[in-house]
């Protein structure tokens, strides 16, 4: 049936038909080809051929001390080991020390180039300059809570109207693939969708979300991309002021080499406990590590997917990703995408900076313990995919050195896990193994030789390099008395720095563990899949937890077991990692709920500069959602029924649906749209449809306005009866 017979047979019925508005503009289409993994490395588009002397000097010191200290590490180490002949066993030790020194040293030495940066006092933001294009603002959505992203959009639309000149235009881009949390988008995000708006919201769904966000993002430049000189991609739980977003748009105006800006989001909105405390660390320590890394990234920085403006045209030019050779967890799609689109930009010659001096960028932490492990998953394996770019054509030294932390930084759990494992063997071996005394002629026995003030040492040196940048955060924010301020003055940011170094200590065995298991389970070849990230207070049942986490404590007590049979001085040496192990059920469940663990809060502790005197487009956000979390969308309703039941819903729903004619071959292809369209037509009542089709076949009739129009009879049905929607 014809779009106008359709209008017709609800015309005869005595029935109004709404005139419904597009949610997207006139299509404006470029080009976006498809890279390869090796391929030249364009010249600098910018002036500067080199980087300049400050980002060469940094570069030098972190390079150089990052060495210095590996070598003096190395050094001490084999002085701890020294005996006549050092045993295979020891030797692997040895190497493993050596790698995990050297991580935590370059760790150490961005940290401390950071806070030099933050004492620097000759430090000026960078040019900005007035635009007339229109730039987007991208906000993917994948089966997300839409009232919270709705009231982000209406409180970031106010204040740009209210705080910049400067024009902006939301695209929401969703790749939802539930029908009943597409309908529930639409119900939410129709309201707000106005084409003719000075800031406008604009909403496309995509019926295939094949390469995830990055094929969300690409999808958008190809169709939309030419009338929009820059894009502002921000995730789904992002929050960005308009000054941060006047800048942002201004800074690339000033700056035609640049390609893309990232800001340094800040966490905001954490209630629960293991939230807390990724907050407080966010905004005590997290700039230190930031000014560190944006010191010596120069214009090779690096992307982290969101909270960042990118010039359109060269992203369509250079971001094309390749597609890896063999199967998924190594080959197929890239996964980590930010990555290797910051890596593109800067083969292609374009500049990538990191601004970390502009505020207002914000985003929210994974709510609990769990939470954050399962995006691990989905990290490493994404990470992991790098292997194939770090050592191929074209690209600059710091994207390699960017690659290759982001695969460190989940192998670093395996060494941990394995310098662990052979130090219990070394302690095994040395409390059932005889010694030989004189296992070499000689009129001399050969005395077995262990430094333990060395070791002792090199302990404390080893906590020192860890605990550094919590040390160089909590003194930078305590000279700031504005700062200090906030944090609640100098003796409860003293406190929470201390509660966070504890908590952080009693987790990090428990995350550990869990990345050796996660990458173990990567290198067995299992994909990670593509799940809706977590939004809610990560509140996890016992049984859950118990499942989760029983292998952490079945090691952690025979650790410690272990360790308490081979002496006490193993003992008290372990309980670093044995104590968190052990408690990892309840330190889990604590970790998530917004009533666990919550005497932290009552107490004043870690407690972050927004808590105590929020910025505006936060106020103006929760707000909105405050109005609207109290508002009944039916999401337990059946998606067919609630759009039923709504007219206009109905009419704009079917607006944004494809009108293209379906071919036969493409109907006998799909299974689902045959016995859909069959079930439509030979049941006349909802309930009974409802109750023979399954959620392929919903979301089939929900794709296809020729699916939808046959739809007619109930949507007339439930005007003349009213169908109880209940």
């Amino acid at each position: 049936m014809s779009t106008h017979q359709f209008t017709k047979k609800l015309r005869n019925k005595n029935l109004s038909v709404p005139q419904p508005k597009l949610a997207l503009p006139a299509e404006s289409p470029i080009t976006m080809p498809r890279h390869s993994v090796n391929e030249a490395r364009q010249v600098l588009k910018s002036n500067k051929k080199l980087a300049d002397l400050g980002t060469l000097l940094a570069r030098f010191f972190v390079i150089m001390v990052t060495i210095g200290l590996s070598v003096y590490g190395a050094n001490e180490m084999f002085l701890v080991l020294s005996t006549n002949e050092i045993s295979e066993l020891q030797w692997f030790f040895f190497a493993l020390f050596l790698i995990n020194f050297t991580w935590i040293s370059f760790a150490f030495t961005q940290a401390t180039l950071g806070f030099f940066h933050q004492l620097w006092p000759f430090s000026r933001p960078p040019k900005e300059q007035t635009t007339k294009s229109i730039t987007a603002i991208l906000i993917p959505v994948y089966n997300e809570d839409p009232l919270r992203i709705r009231a982000n959009i209406q409180a970031m639309q106010e204040d740009i109207k209210i705080n910049t000149t400067e024009r902006f235009a939301f695209f929401i881009l969703s790749d939802t693939n539930r029908p009943d949390a597409w309908i529930t988008e639409e119900q939410v995000f129709s309201s707000i969708i106005n084409p003719h708006d000075t800031c406008p919201i604009y909403y496309r769904r995509r019926d295939n979300n094949q390469e995830r966000k990055a094929g969300n993002i690409a999808d958008w430049v190809t169709r939309f991309g030419g009338a929009y000189e820059y894009m502002v991609v921000l995730d789904a739980d992002s929050l960005m002021s308009a000054q941060c977003l006047h800048s942002l748009a201004r800074r690339m105006a000033a700056s035609p080499s640049v390609g893309l800006i990232q800001t340094l989001p800040t966490l905001i909105r954490a209630n629960t406990l293991y939230g807390r405390i990724q907050q407080f660390a966010n905004h005590c320590f997290g700039p230190i590590y930031a000014s560190g890394l944006a010191a010596w990234h120069g214009n090779a920085s690096n992307f982290w997917g969101h909270n960042a403006i990118i010039r359109t045209q060269a992203f369509a030019e250079a971001c094309g990703l390749p597609i890896l050779e063999g199967k998924a967890p190594f080959g197929g799609h890239v996964m980590s995408h930010d990555f290797m689109e910051a890596a593109l930009l800067r083969r292609a010659g374009w500049s990538v900076r990191f601004d970390t001096d502009l505020s207002g960028s914000y985003e929210e932490a994974p709510p609990s313990l769990l939470d954050v492990i399962v995006r691990d998953r989905r990290w490493c394996q994404g990470n992991f995919q790098h292997k194939a770019f770090v050592f191929a054509e074209g690209f600059h030294f710091a994207t390699r050195l960017h690659l290759l932390s982001g695969i460190m930084a989940y192998l670093s759990a395996i060494f941990w896990f394995l310098l662990i494992s052979v130090g219990f063997a070394l302690a095994v071996q040395a409390y059932f193994v005889r010694p030989e005394y004189f296992a070499n002629p000689s009129l001399f026995p050969t005395w077995p030789v262990f430094d333990f003030e060395k070791a002792r040492f090199l302990f404390i040196l080893s906590m020192f390099l860890i605990l550094a940048p919590k040390l160089y955060g909590w003194l930078t924010a305590l000279l700031n008395i504005r700062c200090c301020i906030k944090f609640g003055g100098p003796l409860l940011l003293t406190l929470s720095t201390l509660a966070e170094t504890i908590l952080s200590a009693l987790y990090a065995p428990i995350l550990m563990f869990s990345q050796f298991q996660v990458v173990f389970d990567i290198l067995r070849g299992r994909d990670s899949g593509w799940n809706a990230q977590s939004r809610d207070d990560g509140a996890n049942t016992w049984k859950v937890i118990f499942r989760a986490h029983c292998s952490h404590t079945i090691l952690g007590f025979s650790l410690a077991g272990g360790a308490y049979f081979l002496g006490a001085e193993l003992f008290y040496w372990s309980l670093p990692i044995t104590f968190g192990l052990i408690l990892s059920m309840p330190l889990s469940w604590l970790s998530g709920g917004k009533n666990r663990g919550n005497i932290i809060r009552y107490l004043g502790l870690l407690r972050s500069p927004e808590e105590k005197r929020s910025s505006d487009i936060i106020l103006m956000a929760n707000k909105y959602y405050g109005v609207q979390e109290t508002q009944s969308s039916h999401q337990n309703t059946p998606a067919l029924i609630r759009l039923l039941s709504h007219r206009d819903l109905f009419y704009w729903h079917l607006a944004q649906q494809s009108d293209y004619p379906i071919k036969n071959n493409q109907k006998s292809s799909s299974r689902a749209w045959i016995y859909a369209e069959w079930q439509i037509n030979n049941n006349r009542d909802i309930q009974c449809l409802l109750a023979k089709l399954k959620e392929d076949e919903c979301l089939v009739i929900l794709q296809h306005a020729a699916l939808l129009r046959k739809m007619e009879k109930y949507l007339i049905n439930n005007d003349e009866q009213k169908i109880n929607v209940t």
